[in-house]
């Protein structure tokens, strides 16, 4: 990456009731690859990443696990990103909310990556960015997911699924792994095992 690339903005979705992991995963992967990327870059050099956590309303979210976060925008205040990441958890309240799903769909429309983690798989099938191709999410809800949605081909033996722009991980921890995949798709695989170094994680680098 050279000094004067512009680091890739990221809006990381969040909600009452999400994974708490499913959202955190990622945004470790990506704030790490970030600091690693900083440590080898040349002086000058811009962040690879940068994050932006979003919600409806910009208001603080409680996670599953009871963990209440602040966003840093509105979903209406959110700035354009080529990136744009969907957790799992209990996704019932969005599939509920015309207005959030309308959102997904409109970023996702005009992003570069719009990539999901566990449930929120049904989020993106919801908005109607995901349709007509492979996928997986969480294996507990894999039939579920599949009968809701016919037209996908729901494989949840996959830790993730790479369909270009867009991108689907298993459950929970497959989260890491598929951003650290992104992370390599990016910016090359020895980021993204460096980044994985750093976090101390084993990387599986096959999706299956």
């Amino acid at each position: 990456m050279s000094p004067a690339t512009a680091p890739t903005a990221v809006l990381l979705l969040m909600f009452d009731d999400m994974e708490l992991l499913d959202f955190a995963g990622p945004f470790e992967v990506l704030t790490t690859a970030t600091r690693v990327h900083a440590r080898h870059a040349g002086a000058g050099a811009m962040p690879l990443f940068q994050v932006h956590t979003v919600s409806p309303a910009g208001r603080p979210v409680r996670a599953r696990a009871g963990l209440t976060i602040q966003a840093d925008h509105a979903l209406t205040h959110a700035p354009a990103a080529p990136w744009l990441i969907v957790p799992g958890g209990v996704v019932d309240g969005l599939l509920a909310d015309a207005a959030t799903l309308r959102w997904v769909g409109e970023r996702a429309a005009a992003a570069e990556l719009t990539a999901s983690i566990c449930t929120g798989a049904y989020v993106l099938a919801a908005a109607g960015v995901l349709r007509n191709a492979p996928c997986t999410t969480h294996w507990e809800d894999a039939d579920d997911l599949q009968r809701r949605h016919p037209d996908l081909q729901v494989q949840p033996e996959r830790r993730w699924v790479d369909n270009g722009r867009v991108v689907t991980s298993a459950g929970i921890a497959a989260g890491i792994d598929m951003c650290l995949h992104l992370v390599a798709r990016h910016a090359g695989v020895a980021l993204a095992q460096a980044t994985a170094r750093q976090m101390d994680t084993p990387w599986q680098h096959d999706a299956h």
